[in-house]
């Protein structure tokens, strides 16, 4: 089977209205039908029924309920950072602007940054970026266009400038990809305080930046912009407001996640991401495991499976192998939301909405179209939608990565296949 790399008509609102139980009698008689509970905004335009659906998980498992009581665990609900709550890549412009500012160490061997990176790539990097930098000191990347090009690519795309694959072997595709985890490798050498200073300084630029603006690194074009979603602020507040716990798991570096979740109102202690292992003060190049696994150089990290590792983990106490397994009911979270395949596994055992942002990525996308329990909510980006998809999404043949890298069709929990997806919830063409 091929491997993919991972960075590569509207349904009615009746016919999506349709799907949606009732409001529960209790919270509709106790609480004159909702009018008393904490409500979205309807001044924030979202896709279909997509507001009615979270609307109905709110009052379903908030203060509204009357499930609340003393002792009863408050609801949980989760989301991918990048892309799900705001708009680009903040890992990428963290990145961006320490390449500008000449942020990134030298390390000794290029190959000692991550256990997969190829050959071509230890040699790639050592020629572009040279050796007259003494080990530890920062690489003149805002002026070396050649070094900021070849890290960039590399982070990017998984290859060289050149075009050769930069990462190569065996990894659980389900639970890690080099080239993320090689993001917080990146910043080896550095303190903790000194990243999230990085992160600060970059997140207030691109927030400053014109929407759609960009940037040039290297010899690269970015994006040069960020925005927090409105519509994904006002549902935090919301389900702060109806008592939710509300986390951030995200797979970038978590001192660049905390940071950027501030900006929402999520702290540190609800912010999940790789973890790096830190010593006498300094970022390694080792990361944190989860379910039993030891720390590594990046075996296991937040993404697809490794989100759902976490979530069990560190908000519901799950330890040891059982940590990767699909928990019951009350060690699930209510509201998972994502953007990416990254996100599906951890979004799909919520036991209230799915919400998916549609940025074309195939297994998310088969599964929130497919709907199958009738609480997937797909809706399009908030700012710059993507247009609608022409094919099908492939989900009855490759929409699914198994752990090896290959792929093969997308299944549903009885083991049926999902048929192939048509992109519905999506920006004008």
């Amino acid at each position: 089977m091929r491997s993919r790399s991972v960075l590569t008509g509207l349904t009615t609102a009746a016919a999506l209205a349709a799907t949606l139980s009732p409001v529960p009698a209790q919270a509709a008689a106790g609480h004159g039908g909702g009018r008393h509970c904490p409500q979205l905004s309807t001044e924030l335009p979202w896709h279909g029924a997509n507001r009615a659906k979270l609307q109905r998980t709110i009052d379903e498992r908030g203060t509204c309920s009357g499930h609340l009581r003393g002792g009863t665990r408050r609801p949980v609900a989760a989301f991918d950072w990048d892309n799900t709550l705001v708009k680009n890549d903040s890992t990428d412009a963290t990145i961006a602007w320490a390449l500008r500012h000449d942020k990134i160490l030298r390390p000794e061997r290029w190959s000692d940054t991550s256990k997969w990176l190829t050959p071509a790539a230890d040699r790639a990097l050592t020629e572009a970026c040279g050796t007259d930098v003494p080990v530890g000191h920062p690489l003149p990347t805002s002026t070396d266009d050649a070094c900021a090009d070849e890290i960039l690519q590399v982070r990017g795309e998984a290859e060289t400038m050149a075009g050769e694959e930069a990462f190569a072997g065996k990894w659980n595709h389900r639970r890690t990809v080099p080239q993320y985890a090689w993001v917080p490798q990146l910043f080896a050498g550095h303190t903790v305080p000194e990243l999230r200073s990085y992160a600060r300084a970059a997140r207030d630029e691109a927030l400053a930046a014109p929407v759609g603006s960009t940037q040039r690194v290297g010899t690269h074009t970015v994006p040069a912009y960020s925005r927090y979603y409105e519509q994904q602020q006002d549902l935090i507040r919301t389900l702060k407001k109806a008592g939710f716990e509300v986390y951030v798991v995200s797979a970038g570096s978590e001192p660049v996640a905390e940071e950027w979740a501030r900006g929402v109102g999520i702290d540190r202690r609800h912010t999940f991401a790789i973890r790096s292992v830190v010593e006498h003060g300094r970022i390694t190049t080792w990361t944190e495991g989860c379910g039993g696994m030891p720390r590594s150089k990046g075996e296991m990290i937040p993404y697809i499976e490794g989100k759902r590792c976490v979530i069990n983990q560190e908000i519901f106490g799950i330890d040891g192998p059982r940590a990767w397994q699909k928990q019951d009911r009350r060690h699930r979270i209510a509201i998972g939301g994502g953007d990416a395949d990254t996100d599906v596994t951890f979004v799909g055992d919520a036991t209230g909405t799915h919400l998916v942002l549609n940025r074309n990525k195939p297994e998310i996308m088969c599964r929130g179209y497919d709907d199958a329990d009738g609480r997937w909510a797909v809706n399009p980006m908030f700012i710059e939608p993507l247009p609608r998809k022409r094919e099908p999404y492939p989900c009855s043949t490759e929409g699914f990565t198994r752990p090896d890298g290959s792929l093969g069709p997308v299944r549903r929990n009885d083991g049926s296949i999902v048929p192939d997806q048509f992109d519905t919830a999506h920006g004008a063409a």
